[in-house]
């Protein structure tokens, strides 16, 4: 029971900060541009980008079943886990390579792709509070 909520915990946590990070977009562009370069930066960096989504993949796959669209989430908390497990196992510089292909793209359309990310931050956090609201857990 207990990692049941903790898994709810970081599934609103993870949610809240993809808000966050459209906020800092929209705030300073300069910083989220850094904070997304860093992410190509260096093998510790590579793995820890994968070990949080493991953790969000995972929180996915085991709070789902109390989520709105129980099905879709599960389903999207496995291809998170599956992904990074992939990305894991391959030489990290194929994924820095394939990052310096698309983070300036990623960058050009910044605000694009922050409002997509606050989208989807939305959907998970909607997706986790509304069953509770409506009294259906």
């Amino acid at each position: 029971m207990v990692i049941h909520h903790l898994s709810g915990l970081v599934v609103a946590a993870s949610a809240a900060s993809f808000i966050g990070f459209t906020v800092l977009v929209f705030a300073n562009r300069a910083a989220a541009e850094r904070f997304l370069m860093n992410f190509v930066s260096s093998a510790r960096t590579h793995f820890m980008e994968q070990i949080f989504r493991v953790l969000l993949g995972a929180s996915l796959v085991i709070y789902s079943s109390e989520m709105w669209q129980a099905e879709i989430f599960r389903v999207f908390g496995w291809v998170i886990v599956v992904s990074s497990v992939v990305l894991m196992l391959l030489p990290w510089q194929w994924h820095q390579r394939l990052g310096k292909i698309e983070l300036p793209i990623i960058i050009r359309y910044m605000r694009l792709y922050a409002i997509c990310v606050f989208s989807m931050g939305a959907v998970i956090l909607y997706a986790v509070f509304v069953p509770q609201l409506m009294g259906k857990v």
